[in-house]
Order: C-alpha cells, then structure tokens, then sequence
C-alpha cells in the first residue's frame, strides 16, 4: 500500500513539475506584429458589429480635430 501511495504521489509530483515548466516564452510583440494584431482585432470587431458608421469630427488614424468644428443640431456653433 506505500509503495502504491509513493509511486502516485511521485508520478502526480513529476507531472504538475512539468505542467507548470512548459510555459510559453513571453517576449514583447514588434511593430509589424502589432499591426497585424490590430488589423484583425478590428476587421473581427467590424464583422461581428455590422456594417460601420463613419465616426463624425475624428480623422483617419481615429484620433479628435481640435480643428475641426461639429455643428450639433438644436446647439450653436
């Protein structure tokens, strides 16, 4: 009965050692894969929303014209 006992408890030992050892090496993203990253995040996120509304005072990289007036309805400029 102990030798059953020591064999698991060593077997369930070498297991979760080797579990918790083959982690994936983490290393920072580069630029390129990065973009590529956002491309897909956005073409999913544009596939699962619908069809897009054009974002109305932002410009092109989606960033806000501090320049550029909105006028809003009921309200002055």
């Amino acid at each position: 009965m102990n030798r059953i006992l020591a064999v698991l408890l060593l077997l369930t030992a070498t297991v979760l050692s080797g579990c918790a050892s083959s982690s994936p090496e983490l290393r920072p993203y580069t630029a390129e894969e990065t973009r590529e990253l956002a491309e897909e995040y956005h073409a999913k996120k544009a596939e699962l929303l619908g069809p897009s509304q054009k974002n109305v005072g932002y410009d092109e990289r989606g960033e806000m014209n501090a320049e550029r007036t909105v006028q809003l309805p009921g309200r002055p400029i």
